[in-house]
């Protein structure tokens, strides 16, 4: 995004790299950490919920993640971040018993462009699916995912995921 440079992006990076050295008491003082990085960002930035919103989600507190997830997306936050920001709403949407509204949210992102968060999607719909008793499609979609990552057995294993859909 251009209203970051790249001076705040390996800042920003820095301070992720460190989450997993706070623990559960920790936690208030990692979320200030990413609150005085984006202090830094234009009041409009749509970075700035969202590195909130996931600094939330990895400490635990989905519930206050998901207004800032979606304020993030009202803002405009697309690209990585805004694919990524799908991901993450959809799997706390998940955490707090409304996965339904998760699918909603990734199921556009199986048609998206793809990136290095494409498994990521395929893992967290399926987790959706699954919440709403839809095992079959969720299975089907870890496998599509999985099939290409094998030394072997790749068409096999495509092949599978199809077979589970189609069948139902």
């Amino acid at each position: 995004m251009s209203t970051e440079s790249s001076d705040w992006e390996e800042r920003i990076a820095a301070a992720w790299a460190t989450i997993d050295t706070y623990d559960e008491a920790g936690a208030g003082e990692f979320r200030a950490l990413i609150d005085g990085l984006v202090a830094e960002l234009p009041a409009d930035s749509p970075v700035a919920p969202f590195e909130r919103a996931s600094a939330f989600d990895s400490t635990g507190h989905s519930d206050k993640a998901v207004p800032l997830y979606q304020e993030a997306l009202r803002l405009g936050l697309s690209g990585y971040r805004g694919r990524r920001a799908r991901i993450q709403l959809a799997s706390s949407l998940r955490n707090m018993g409304r996965p339904e509204e998760g699918v909603a949210l990734l199921e556009p992102e199986l048609t998206a462009p793809g990136d290095e968060l494409d498994d990521a999607v395929r893992a967290c719909l399926a987790l959706c699916l699954s919440s709403l008793g839809r095992d079959r499609e969720g299975l089907a979609l870890v496998l599509g995912a999985l099939a290409p990552h094998l030394p072997r057995y790749q068409r096999s294993m495509a092949n599978y995921a199809k077979a589970l859909v189609v069948s139902e």
